[in-house]
């Protein structure tokens, strides 16, 4: 039964998969790579990574997902180059495709990524990631950490703009007289020294 199972949200995923990249709207594949995300969630927790797939969740689908779902609906996209192009690049597409999946299958057929049955694991998937992160890993864990922070504080700074602002004196609005804002004009006296004058 499992693995029927798995079958059945694996060949869900590959269509999902399929989808994202032969679609032409970017908005139906980006809703495809939602299937897609929640397709892999429900495998990782078949394999009893709890972990991985609510960070999948939540990371991917409800905020990056969502916000890239956003951007598109927004633009006003043309979608005449996205389909002329898409032949052209076929056959390289293929051929990058193809190599993914020999580097996948090489790298997981490695006897070091064997992965251990669930009865041989005395605690949970989470547990052992935290411990390891925060143990073993502490140190670049945070050296990642201050990396991410710095390349967000650099972001803002190279696309913060300097914008002239006009800012109040008080101190000039109270000490203001009338005189020197207002003058007044005798309309008729104006209009006879106009008529006066050749």
């Amino acid at each position: 039964m499992e693995k029927l199972i798995f079958y059945f949200f694996a060949a869900i995923l590959l269509f999902a998969a399929t989808m994202v990249i032969t679609v032409r709207n970017p908005v139906r594949a980006a809703l495809f790579l939602v299937l897609a995300f929640f397709t892999s969630a429900a495998i990782w927790l078949m394999l009893h990574a709890e972990f991985l797939a609510i960070s999948l969740v939540l990371v991917y689908v409800g905020a990056v997902l969502v916000l890239f779902l956003f951007v598109v609906m927004m633009l006003d996209i043309d979608l005449a180059p996205l389909k002329e192009g898409f032949t052209r690049y076929l056959p390289l597409g293929i051929v990058v495709a193809a190599l993914i999946v020999v580097e996948m299958i090489t790298v997981l057929n490695a006897p070091q990524f064997d992965v251990l049955p669930v009865e041989s694991m005395e605690e949970s998937n989470t547990k052992m990631l935290g411990r390891l992160l925060y143990t073993v890993y502490v140190y670049p864990f945070e050296i990642a950490s201050v990396i991410l922070t710095v390349a967000i504080v650099a972001a803002i700074t190279l696309t913060l703009r300097e914008h002239k602002r006009k800012l109040q004196d008080v101190g000039k609005q109270v000490a203001v007289r009338r005189e020197d804002r207002i003058r007044l004009v005798n309309l008729r006296r104006d209009k006879q020294k106009g008529e006066e004058t050749p």
